[in-house]
């Protein structure tokens, strides 16, 4: 009776402590976005993949580890756990039963309620037609933003200056995105995307073809013999990122467990970054314990064509561009010159904890590739075509796991390397170790390694992370990563070398409170900004940030979420530069009415952009921004989401920064005369299922 009792008791526990799934999503989402220092983003495909398990739960009964992986919120270590608990004593009998496992506490249960479930039954791998037509989920999309301020590029000039200028846009400033998307479960998948940049035009002057850019996928995943198949737009993601990487992938974050990435093979692809995807066709095989990819990719590119006497073709090209801006003269005269061919295929053999693959990938241009050759970019690629190969391996060895990849590309004949392992030293100690060694020849331009700069290239590191988990509410999380580069960098003409370290103290007593203290140094070199035009010496620059953060759920209807940090910045040849933000969040869900809403008030004071700090905000689904809050000011933004006739949402925001000690913001272009920058998001949804 009495552990009939205690069963009881803990399972009322256990769901009144079970989070919310959209808060879940939030806030994982938030902590991604953190990671990256860009007031654009696009983590779609996270978000997409998180609701699409929380309509339809991973079965724990009949998963592997490529599914639990997709979640984003379970560590290797732990999915090992969970796979060899089922292993060694057979099919969970109830959820509950997750609380038995040695690594999976009651608050990364809470995280994973929303998305998994225990069942006896076995998913149906043949599905019927009539069966996906009538529970299959029908969306469209549509989203409208703008700054509502005027910038200086769109001023009403004669065609004939905007002919000769780049500083004038030819479009509006309204910014359009529409979607069109069927799909069932996370087995069928076909869509249709169209977006317009501001400053961009709906229909060319040289050209009628509506929106700027487009996207279609058609997507299924389940089959035994072929596992997937993409027709379209779609990503495809090998090993460690080292070889080829489309989309985006963790690094440095708070959460010193996350060091090992998770390949999701072959994604479809539905956002809007105009050049990190692949379009073609991909297609996974698997036979027992080994799988195949194979993929072909072609697909127009930007970039900047001059002709060339000496060449065979009679041009070369100097310069490609990522932006996927078409708003300018130079822009449009740059859309979609060069052609971009990608092809490659990766077999790999797994076994119980064991993973091995190799990869060839070719990457080829139709113009030949010259690039304007600098001290720093001496080794960077040039030609019209390039191999790289790859090995990647994981595998698990009791309480440990070990990961890496080995890289090769032809043009340099230069090699990258990284590996790491992930070791639970105690139930409540978990260390994690990265060694990475890029050569300043390796280049491919699909790629997304563990490291300190943007590319993996040019860096060799160490880095190191504990995490523990103290008595009772309290988590330590620290990092220090050391690194160097033996070649010279953009704004570095040296060789150079630096470090950081990152300190995060997290008392979480229950599913209402959560306080984080953070403490973050990084020392990077870069050129003295003292000069005498001759010989530029490189020097320390040090950064601290600190950050003081508290989220409370007063009800199940309202939370507070308060942050400070503050940045302090030195380096010999400039004056001591600081910056301090301060934020209020409010988000209230009442449950008698289809509203929810999300308030935000922020103060910041900063020295200059160096000193900026980024913060991320709540906007309507899919719409990702971490504006960067730098100089004097405010910030405050109003976000409401109307739910109503079952099948329809409907999203606005408003913001607006207000500027104390400016009379001008931005600059050329993109200048808006006055101290406020406001902005609106109206965005509605339908949605069947």
């Amino acid at each position: 009776m009495k552990k009939v009792g205690f069963l009881l008791v803990f399972l009322l526990c256990f769901e009144s402590n079970a989070q919310d799934k959209n808060d879940i999503i939030q806030q994982r989402i938030e902590f991604i976005a953190e990671q990256f220092a860009s007031e654009d983003l696009d983590l779609s495909a996270i978000v997409e993949r998180l609701n699409d398990f929380s309509d339809h739960p991973i079965n724990l009964n009949n998963t592997d580890e490529e599914s639990l992986k997709s979640l984003f919120l379970l560590t290797d270590l732990q999915i090992s756990n969970l796979l060899l608990h089922r292993q060694l004593f057979g099919d969970f009998i109830s959820i509950y039963e997750l609380q038995s496992l040695e690594y999976l506490d009651l608050a990364t249960i809470q995280l994973i309620l929303p998305f998994v479930k225990v069942d006896d039954k076995l998913d149906n791998l043949h599905v019927s037609l009539k069966e996906i037509i009538r529970f299959g989920t029908f969306e469209i999309l549509s989203r409208y933003q703008r700054t509502i301020e005027s910038k200086k590029g769109y001023a009403s000039v004669p065609d004939t200056i905007k002919n000769q200028s780049n500083n004038y846009y030819y479009g509006s400033a309204d910014h359009l995105y529409n979607r069109i998307k069927f799909s069932y479960r996370t087995n069928l998948s076909v869509g249709l995307t169209m977006e317009k940049d501001p400053g961009e035009q709906v229909v060319f002057n040289q050209q009628k073809n509506g929106f700027d850019f487009y996207s279609f996928h058609a997507f299924y995943k389940g089959g035994k013999y072929i596992k997937s198949i993409a027709l379209g737009d779609y990503q495809v993601q090998i090993g460690q990122g080292l070889n080829l990487w489309t989309g985006y992938a963790f690094g440095k974050t708070a959460d010193v467990t996350n060091v090992k990435k998770t390949a999701s093979t072959i994604r479809p692809y539905s956002s809007v970054d105009e050049v990190r995807f692949l379009r073609g066709a991909a297609v996974e095989l698997a036979y027992k314990n080994v799988s195949f990819i194979g993929f072909y990719s072609q697909k127009k590119i930007d970039a900047n064509i001059q002709q060339d006497s000496l060449s065979d073709d009679g041009y070369f090209v100097s310069s490609i561009q990522l932006a996927g801006l078409h708003r300018t003269t130079s822009e449009l005269n740059n859309r979609h010159t060069l052609t971009e061919q990608i092809s490659g295929g990766n077999l790999r053999y797994h076994y119980k904890a064991f993973s091995i693959g190799a990869a060839v990938v070719y990457q080829g241009y139709s113009t030949n590739y010259v690039k304007a050759t600098t001290p720093y970019n001496l080794y960077d690629f040039r030609g019209k075509g390039m191999v790289s190969s790859s090995v990647d391996y994981s595998f698990n060895w009791k309480n440990a796991i070990f990961f890496g990849e080995i890289a090769h590309v032809s043009f340099s004949n230069n090699w990258a390397t990284v590996h790491g392992m992930l070791v639970a030293l105690d139930p409540k100690v978990t260390l994690s170790i990265v060694y990475r060694d890029y050569n300043r020849g390796y280049q491919t331009f699909y790629n997304t390694g563990f490291s300190e700069g943007s590319s993996t290239q040019n860096e060799r590191g160490v880095y190191l992370g504990l995490k523990t988990k103290l008595n009772g509410p309290w988590i330590m999380q620290s990092y220090v990563d050391f690194f160097q580069s033996d070649w010279l960098k953009y704004q570095t003409n040296a060789p150079s070398k630096g470090y950081e370290l990152l300190t995060q103290l997290t008392y979480k007593p229950n599913k209402v409170l959560e306080i984080y203290g953070r403490y973050r140094f990084q020392q990077r070199q870069k050129n003295s900004r003292d000069t005498d035009g001759t010989i530029t010496e490189i020097e320390n620059i040090d950064q601290q940030n600190i950050r003081l953060n508290l989220s409370y759920a007063v009800s199940d209807q309202l939370v507070i979420k308060s942050r400070i940090e503050y940045v302090f910045i030195n380096r010999p040849s400039n004056i001591p530069e600081q910056g301090m933000i301060l934020t209020q969040d409010i988000l209230f869900k009442p449950k008698s009415f289809p509203l929810d809403v999300a308030l935000r008030f922020a103060l910041f004071d900063s020295d200059s952009y160096d000193s900026r700090i980024y913060s991320y905000e709540n906007n309507a689904l899919n719409v990702f921004s971490i504006p960067a809050y730098y100089y004097q000011g405010s910030r405050a933004y109003l976000l409401m989401r109307y739910s109503f006739a079952r099948h329809v949402d409907l999203w606005v925001k408003y913001g607006a920064f207000i500027y104390n000690n400016r009379k001008t913001i931005g600059s050329g272009a993109e200048e808006i005369k006055g101290s406020v920058k406001s902005d609106i998001t109206i965005q509605l949804r339908f949605k069947i299922n």
